[in-house]
């Protein structure tokens, strides 16, 4: 499995959502980085993503963004390519 990074903090539906669909995924461990522990670490993620809001994802080396991001992603039958999960058809199971 690919590392999980996720900036967050304490307070954030959206970064609380993102968590709850990568555990529908199966996906229960990644970093979370509470991004308001000090402003350090606030422009840590500021520098590597351009973006000033949280949740932000990385999956590998991938940004993928924010919680809509990660969503979208899920929509278009991209997120499990790039968490390499293996789906099994139903139809192969005998």
């Amino acid at each position: 499995m690919k590392p999980i990074i996720i900036y967050t903090t304490p307070v954030c539906p959206y970064c609380t959502m993102a968590k709850r669909l990568l555990n529908r995924k199966g996906i229960t461990e990644w970093t979370d980085i509470n991004a308001a522990q000090s402003r350090a670490v606030w422009q840590e993620m500021e520098s590597k993503t351009g973006r000033r809001t949280v949740p932000q994802i990385f999956i590998g080396d991938v940004h993928v963004g924010g919680y809509d991001d990660l969503s979208a992603l899920d929509r278009a039958g991209k997120l499990d390519a790039l968490l390499n999960i293996e789906h099994i058809d139903a139809s192969d199971i005998t």
